[in-house]
């Protein structure tokens, strides 16, 4: 149900690589970001604060590496997730947001690093908070870091915005007769084998009970309208 005022005060945002990308034509959408740089602006008028995890399915995964050291290929990934975090810092400064961009691994050059007191001082003061680099560990998704993120900031909730808009049955693109899940718990989601996140940050989620709502980035103002309370995607309450 849609309210007057947001339903989460503090939010950890993720948006995909691939929501935030060309296709095609090119690694990153400016346009579009820029719109989401827009809604962005718009919730923290209305008071909720943000910190936000960027995959990086739009320039490389650590599973691409084909017979590469898997380490080495995780660190091309986290360094990959740093570009999109530069990329969306720019956007929203233009915006006239106030960005900061923290990563877990040190490039003092083009951010700071990763410190929760700091991280918790930006959010407190009106700042956007990027997480770039994930964990700055080989061998855990975006998925996780963003729920870790989302522990040690005290967010109400995980914002996880998709190129599909729910958690389905099956995989929709591939499963005519997938259903659409409104609402399921981290158990159902481990015990069925759903791939809505890797199971890691499904565990997590789950052990520290930390709610997440999963909806479908093809419109930029679906920000706007879940942290307003509207009744789209898949929410998985934590327990």
């Amino acid at each position: 149900m849609n309210s007057t005022k947001p339903i989460y005060k503090r939010v950890l945002l993720k948006l995909s690589g691939e929501a935030i990308s060309s296709g095609k034509d090119g690694i990153l959408n400016f346009d579009y970001i820029e719109k989401i740089a827009e809604v962005i602006k718009k919730c923290m008028q209305n008071g909720v604060q943000f910190g936000i995890i960027v995959g990086a399915g739009n320039i490389w995964r650590g599973r691409s590496g084909g017979n590469m050291d898997r380490v080495k290929a995780d660190h091309m990934g986290m360094i990959a997730t740093c570009i999109n975090a530069i990329a969306l810092q720019e956007a929203f400064i233009r915006a006239g947001i106030d960005t900061d961009v923290m990563t877990s691994v040190e490039m003092k050059a083009f951010a700071k690093p990763f410190v929760r007191d700091d991280a918790l001082d930006s959010l407190n003061s009106g700042k956007v908070v990027i997480f770039g680099g994930g964990l700055g560990i080989p061998f855990v998704s975006t998925d996780t870091a963003a729920v870790v993120r989302a522990a040690e900031i005290g967010a109400d909730v995980v914002l996880m915005a998709k190129n599909i808009d729910a958690i389905y049955t099956a995989d929709p693109r591939k499963d005519p007769s997938a259903e659409k899940i409104s609402e399921i718990t981290y158990k159902e989601i481990l015990a069925r084998g759903l791939q809505a996140m890797d199971s890691t940050a499904t565990s997590f989620a789950m052990d520290n009970k930390i709610s997440i709502h999963v909806f479908g980035l093809n419109e930029c103002e679906n920000i706007f309208k879940v942290i307003m309370g509207a009744e789209m995607g898949t929410i998985v309450k934590g327990e």
